[in-house]
């Protein structure tokens, strides 16, 4: 809603100026919200800080600060509390305004690039890519509703030494492409595994396929082609069921970057960047050792003429900067590819492919676990199938809905299935492993996506009921709709800031405490049976509530039912 916060900071840096000097202007007053009611709706330690730099007593500080400071219009007279803190509360007035007035971003000139899922041609989806697919997409909504323009990437893993194996055993083994689906292509691979970690003349064989692939070798490649197509109608199925916005547009895998290998590797040993190593030409850089001290290199060619995913990853960011202009580059990747990504930042920063005014991110995950604590099994040991997993969650909150009358049963149970799958993993710290619990996940309370999506649907219900939406809120005299209308007015600096750090729970975390707030709303403050301007003005904080539940819902990539 209406951006309050900024205005009040922007107040307080002012005061700090005059106060303090116009060398603080600029000083952030790092305004958080109240820990307790009693403290007001905002708090700041502007005055300790300052304190600390002009070695005065913080509160003679906070003293000036409150004296120059311009707040009559949007807060009650402020406080000082404790060693110095300045405590802020806003005008019942100022907050129906906020709320009246949503805040919409402009497009901020900017092009992000988003790689994200990148699941392996010839290879079913898995809950290995649940992560990833849901992370990308809420990341790319978010990015959008503030301003980028946002280029997905799928970088799906379509090259390298297992399509050679695949190749090789195919050929051996007298079948054809053709005959075989994404299952049977699966089992080919794992044929060709362990075909090829038993029989060297076979391993031999198989990276000679690669670079026959590599070359562009005509039957070679249309054999993979026709891998590649098989896989890429499979996932688009997954994605369909997931309600992922990847489409196979937005499909770019590491064979689009072949041609522009050669000119990789001739670019890093123009600038003497490169050292052959057992045949194979290495980056080593300063600072990257193993635990035994020795340099760790980035094989940008490997020994037997191929390139490796090194030299893929580098003409990526190369293309991601040359020819997509992005000003900006996120990497949705689980954790284990820290280091890699390190080393090809680096790399390509050396290389002056990614220029010091281009961020790039690698935006890591921790792991999904099993009830046991342990990455996340088949009963038999195996991966467990995406589509399986995803199709366990909605078949459970089918069982939740029984008997509902008013419900298009079908619908909601996926939309409430498939959205208690994401709002776990998503509500997480996405540096954190996290257990996947159907039970929890599907749970109508507490902290769940279920929970949420109630809470749309109750307001959506009440304000069918109400046979009326919108107007303006004009009165907030209880505190649990000023408290309501207050966490309104934060939706938009809550999306700045994901859109900032990259960290999608806060958005779930500040969602919850909306639906909760909600909650103490309804027991407290009556809509319905309330009348004439109370009626109206609970009305439209209801309509207002209803709007963010379903608009950060959607930037989740969860939809929000209008019954359950």
């Amino acid at each position: 809603m209406s951006a309050v916060l900024p205005v009040l900071a922007t107040r307080l840096s002012a005061a700090a100026a005059a106060a303090c000097g116009s060398s603080y202007a600029d000083v952030d007053p790092e305004l958080r919200s109240a820990t307790k009611p009693q403290f007001g709706h905002y708090q700041s330690n502007l005055a300790l800080r300052l304190g600390n730099a002009l070695s005065q007593p913080p509160r003679d500080v906070a003293a000036r600060l409150v004296a120059a400071v311009q707040l009559d219009d949007l807060c009650e007279p402020p406080t000082i509390a404790g060693p110095g803190f300045i405590n802020l509360t806003l005008l019942p007035s100022a907050l129906a305004k906020a709320v009246n007035e949503p805040q919409t971003f402009a497009s901020n000139g900017q092009r992000v690039v988003v790689d994200y899922s990148q699941p392996n041609v010839a290879k079913q989806m898995h809950v290995g890519h649940l992560r990833s697919t849901v992370i990308g997409d809420a990341l790319c909504n978010v990015l959008n509703h503030v301003g980028y323009q946002v280029l997905r990437q799928n970088h799906v893993g379509d090259w390298g030494t297992q399509y050679g194996m695949m190749i090789e055993q195919l050929l051996e083994e007298g079948l054809t492409a053709e005959s075989l689906d994404l299952v049977g292509l699966q089992q080919l691979y794992e044929r060709s595994r362990k075909h090829f970690d038993a029989d060297s003349s076979f391993a031999d064989l198989s990276r000679g396929r690669v670079v026959l692939l590599q070359s562009g070798d005509p039957a070679t490649r249309a054999i993979w082609r026709h891998m590649v197509d098989v896989s890429l109608d499979d996932f688009e199925q997954v994605y369909a069921l997931l309600g992922s916005a990847l489409t196979r547009s937005d499909v770019v895998g590491e064979s689009a970057y072949n041609d522009d290998l050669p000119r990789v590797v001739a670019e890093l040993e123009q600038q003497r960047m490169l050292t052959e190593s057992e045949g194979a030409m290495c980056a080593f850089m300063p600072g990257f050792v193993g635990r035994d001290g020795s340099p760790l290199p980035v094989i940008v060619r490997k020994s037997d003429g191929g390139f490796g995913y090194s030299a893929t990853d580098l003409a990526a960011v190369r293309h991601r900067v040359g020819t997509l202009h992005a000003d900006r580059i996120v990497y949705v990747v689980d954790h284990r590819q820290a280091l890699h990504f390190d080393q090809i930042f680096t790399l390509a920063r050396t290389a002056g492919w990614l220029p010091t005014t281009v961020p790039a991110e690698h935006v890591s995950f921790g792991t999904v676990l099993g009830p046991n604590g342990k990455p996340f099994k088949t009963r038999a040991g195996g991966t467990v199938k995406l589509v399986d997993l995803l199709d366990s969650a909605v078949a459970r909150a089918d069982a939740l809905l029984a008997g509902r009358d008013g419900v298009d049963r079908a619908a909601t149970a996926r939309a409430v299935g498939i959205g208690a799958v994401k709002y776990a993993d998503l509500s997480s710290d996405r540096g954190n492993d996290y257990v996947f619990d159907l039970d929890r996940m599907v749970a109508m309370t507490g902290n769940t996506g279920p929970y949420l999506q109630y809470a749309h649907a109750r307001l959506t219900r009440l304000l069918s009921k109400a046979g009326t939406t919108g107007g303006e809120v004009t009165e907030l005299q209880e505190p649990a709709e000023q408290r309501l209308a207050l966490l309104l007015t934060g939706f938009a600096a809550t999306v700045t800031q994901v859109a900032e750090t990259l960290q999608p729970h806060k958005l779930c975390t500040y969602l919850y405490e909306l639906a909760s707030a909600l909650s103490v709303f309804y027991e407290q403050c009556p809509v319905l049976s309330s009348v004439g301007a109370t009626r109206a003005s609970r009305i439209a904080l209801c309509t207002a509530t209803r709007q963010v539940l379903q608009d950060g819902l959607g930037l989740l990539g969860i939809q929000a039912p209008d019954a359950m």
